[in-house]
């Protein structure tokens, strides 16, 4: 009994964490996301860019981003690395655009 105990108690210990890991990186994507459309939205209204890059700094700490325009839209993207358990490493991407000159 010790010894299938002494096996089990990790793989349950990592499976838990790894879950935990994988909510917290749906967390940071989720806030991510919300992050883009507030940036998109400030940009389509015609604020600077650094406003927009504030918006994502101050809801995701770290997070790099970029924009583009096409046509009528204001694209933005942004990515920052979530680490789980200190050991594994994961890249969360986002990206969202809004109309030029929208209000």
């Amino acid at each position: 009994m010790t010894a299938e105990l002494a096996l089990a108690v990790p793989a349950v210990v990592l499976v838990l964490l790894l879950g935990a890991g994988a909510l917290g990186a749906a967390s940071r994507q989720v806030a991510l996301q919300d992050a883009t459309a507030d940036a998109a939205r400030l940009l389509g209204r015609g604020e600077d860019e650094g406003a927009a890059a504030h918006a994502v700094s101050a809801a995701v700490p770290g997070a790099s981003m970029s924009s583009s325009t096409s046509g009528d839209l204001v694209c933005v993207s942004a990515e920052t690395d979530f680490t789980v358990g200190g050991f594994v490493r994961v890249g969360v991407r986002a990206s969202s655009c809004a109309l030029a000159g929208g209000l």
